[in-house]
């Protein structure tokens, strides 16, 4: 405890010198008194929060953006201004204030083509790219998503994420993706700050976030903020609605997999509202009209939901949730059931007009189970992982060239690793695994320091701990010998919340812009990242039925180090953006698993495990057109991702242990390693009523492993691999179209607006190998000899056209 508490006081000394650094260097601008002009921009026609909204005074060229709740603070010298307020898609306002002493403004902004009363409209520079100083973030209006080719007309933001550049999946269904060379199970993934561990239903190829709740997400593939922390290649951020406080509306769809109704409006008008979502697939009510077919059912469902609370200027309270499930159920034969509840509670306060602060109290579980209801090898098996979490963050604005950011929170986790239950009958034994407790607490301090006019640094620091926690038997292993069942030497109970081991990590973040002109900058960044779970799947697509692992005596954390440098223009007054990134992650003490790893229901599972090092690197091209009749990007990442796993040598033979290598220790492959990745994704609006949308995908095939040889064992043969990843599969390829018809044009009385989206995945038919596996040729045999003869077999997932229908409404 003694040791905890002097690593505290070294970090909060780091910290407190980080804050006097940054207070020195902008000593003189802060000389001067200064008054405060605040507050928060909506959205004028629901009173939802726009975050990143822009502040700009335009005589002085200083500025900021709101945070993520629309909240504004700019510290001036008294005096009169033009405020410019605007964000991208609204009409811009500019006011004229005096600023004799602090002073709220509450904006709200309306949608382009709204005509505004009593405030005048200028034209905005739709630059964020270039002015901004966070570099590798990915983030898309919504209602652009919704305009793309989804998969049977379901609006996906992952699936839309995976059209960016350094974005990759290892399929068609596959649940998550992978950033930068990264795991699916390294993005950070939550829904109003909630951690959401399965993203995906139905196996991958549907995600858990309907489009018409969420308000806004974005996602870091690099230069990640200090106040986020756990993961160690990306964050996804998704923001749900607040719920119109302007007057009762709603919005939906029915297409031929699901259907969805959204529900939103105030409770007491601009102080209190709600939103309300749900989502339900229905192809259990058509197995149904199949008699062959009644007793199996397959379908998921989402609820949303959310309040927010205006109890004044100072004070915002926010209650959100999630409730999703995934049911799989085949007659009496085979029945699996998996899902996520969320629950977020946030109070925004304001101390002053410059510093806010949001305090969260969160809960997340993800849990599954499978079972086979009914006969002699009847069992069900149940699995989860929960945490509970409490923070505050806060920000802090002194003046237009200085904001401060700083925080802390802890998290405990509850960590189910499997439970099998034998039905009645059934000759299947009981086993269970024994429960893991873990907590993790992190503090963090970060600051965003324009340094004249053209360079902008951010700077932060953040300390994490992970504490891994009894009640627990810990086995121990005989030292210089990998560690295997037989090298077991003894066990250690530790007791309920007893500390079994403590990591300390510090993670330093740093940003910078180097502003060239208006429209061209460049910007660099490096941050360090630890991870303390691991999810434990020897599949190349993570599954539901993947169990999650914390770190503890035998598994260390992982960390990455990333630098990147990219170069950002902007042409045709800001209409289209262009970049390029480079960057480079060295990964440390990733899990690796061993040939032919035993992982499920295993309480020594750490002999099955190995540890790997791993670097990836790669070039991001991207061009957008943001306005106009045709929209879109063309994206294209040239990326190499590799892993090594060294092993251990013995100390007697100077040799390696064969079973604790791969590849003779050197690099290979990942199993998600693209080294081309080509996304063309298009938007053109015919005329007022039709729209036409395009995704073409090309991309290296993922890698795998083939068999070096094959022997026969007791009449039975077997392949033989040695070459991990040594192969890859076919380039893969696919287009996509959709459709959208506009009922009627929308009146400013109208309250029903209706559209039809029709769609085509996969219009050339291409059969992309998801996978490729080899087995003995049916025509193996002459007479009563067995031949020698092994074929290959290719398996596609989506392989023929698919058309889909949707109908959406809003009103």
């Amino acid at each position: 405890m003694l040791s905890i508490i002097g690593f505290m006081k070294k970090t909060i000394g780091l910290m407190l010198l980080l804050f006097l650094f940054s207070g020195f260097v902008g000593s003189e601008i802060r000389a001067q008194e200064k008054q405060t002009l605040s507050g928060y921009i909506k959205d004028g026609s629901n009173g939802e929060a726009l975050i990143g909204a822009t502040i700009s005074i335009q005589d002085l060229m200083v500025g900021t953006a709101t945070n993520e709740y629309g909240f504004f603070s700019l510290s001036l010298a008294p005096g009169k201004y033009k405020v410019l307020f605007s964000f991208i898609g609204y009409s811009p306002i500019l006011r004229e204030i005096d600023l004799t002493r602090n002073t709220t403004v509450n904006i709200e902004l309306n949608a382009d083509g709204i005509e505004l009363k009593d405030v005048t409209v200028t034209a905005a520079k739709k630059d964020q790219n270039v002015s901004s100083v966070q570099m590798s973030v990915e983030r898309l209006p919504v209602s652009i998503v919704k305009k793309l080719p989804h998969f049977l007309g379901e609006v996906d933001i992952i699936k839309t994420l995976q059209l960016l550049p350094g974005v990759t999946s290892v399929g068609e269904g596959s649940t998550g993706f992978n950033v930068r060379g990264g795991g699916t199970d390294q993005n950070l993934i939550l829904l109003d700050e909630a951690p959401v561990f399965n993203s995906a239903h139905l196996f991958g190829f549907f995600s858990v976030f309907n489009g018409d709740a969420v308000k806004d997400f974005q996602l870091y593939k690099g230069g990640i903020p200090a106040q986020y922390g756990g993961r160690l290649s990306s964050v996804l951020d998704v923001r749900q609605k607040e719920g119109n406080s302007k007057r009762f509306s709603g919005s939906g769809g029915i297409g031929i997999v699901s259907s969805r109704l959204t529900l939103e409006g105030p409770i007491k008008k601009d102080k209190t509202s709600f939103m309300l979502a749900g989502r339900r697939s229905y192809a259990d009510v058509l197995l149904r009209m199949n008699p062959d077919m009644k007793d199996n059912t397959v379908y998921f469902y989402d609820l949303n939901a959310k309040i927010n609370h205006k109890f004044n200027d100072n004070n915002r309270l926010f209650i959100s949730g999630y409730f999703g499930n995934d049911v799989f159920k085949f007659g009496k034969e085979f029945d699996s059931h998996w899902g996520n509840t969320t629950g977020t509670i946030r109070w925004n306060h304001l101390f002053n007009k410059k510093l806010f602060s949001n305090f969260t109290a969160i809960y997340s579980n993800f849990d599954y189970s499978i079972s086979v209801p009914e006969g002699s090898l009847g069992f069900e098996w149940i699995s989860s992982i929960k945490n509970m979490n409490l923070k505050a963050d806060f920000s802090y604005f002194p003046n237009p060239d200085l904001k401060y950011k700083f925080g802390f929170g802890s998290t405990y986790y509850i960590f189910n690793p499997g439970e099998l239950n034998p039905v009645k009958g059934s000759i299947i034994e009981f086993n269970k695994l024994e429960k893991g407790y873990g907590l993790e607490s992190s503090a963090y301090a970060a600051v965003e320091q324009n340094i004249g006019s053209s360079l902008t640094l951010q700077y932060g620091l953040r300390l994490s701990n992970f504490s891994s926690l009894g009640d627990q038997t810990v086995f121990t292993y005989k030292s210089g010998v990998p560690k295997e069942k037989a090298s077991v030497t003894g066990a250690k109970m530790y007791g309920k919340n007893e500390i079994i081991q403590n990591y300390f990590n510090f993670e330093p973040r740093l940003a910078i812009k180097y502003a060239l002109s208006d429209v061209n900058s460049v910007k660099a960044s490096y941050n360090r990242t630890c991870q303390y779970l691991h999810r434990i799947s020897n599949t190349t697509a993570p599954t539901p039925l993947d169990i999650w692992v914390p770190t503890g005596k035998h598994i260390k954390p992982a960390k990455v180090d990333q630098i990147a440098l990219g170069y950002f223009h902007n042409l045709g007054n800001n209409m289209f953006e262009t970049s390029i990134e480079a960057y480079y992650k060295k990964f440390y003490d990733l899990v690796e698993y061993k040939y032919g790893a035993h992982l499920l229901l295993n309480n020594t599972i750490e002999t099955e495990l190995l540890d790997a090092q791993g670097r990836a690197y790669g070039l991001e091209f991207s061009v957008r057109k943001k306005e106009g009749r045709l929209t879109g990007w063309i994206a294209y990442t040239l990326s190499r991702t590799e892993k090594k796993v060294a092993g251990l040598m013995n100390n007697e033979t100077g040799e390696i242990f064969p079973s604790t290598q791969i590849n003779n220790g050197d690099y290979f492959p990942a199993d998600y390693d693209k080294t081309h990745d080509l996304k063309v994704v298009a938007n053109y609006d015919l005329n007022d009523r039709w729209s036409v949308a395009t995704n073409f995908i090309l991309m290296s095939g993922r890698p795998a492993t083939y068999p070096y040889g094959k022997y026969e064992f007791q009449g039975n043969t077997y392949a033989h691999y040695i070459n991990r990843n040594g192969a890859r599969l076919s380039a893969y390829h696919r287009l996509d179209v959709s459709f959208t018809y506009m009922c009627k044009k929308k009146r400013p009385n109208q309250s029903w607006q209706g559209s039809w989206n029709f769609g085509i995945t996969n219009l050339y038919s291409r059969q992309n190998a998801y996978s490729v596996y080899f087995k003995e040729s049916e025509d193996n045999w002459v007479g009563n000899q067995k031949g020698n003869s092994t074929e290959a077999w290719q398996f596609s997932i989506i392989g023929k056209p698919v058309p889909t229908i949707t109908y959406n409404f809003s009103f």
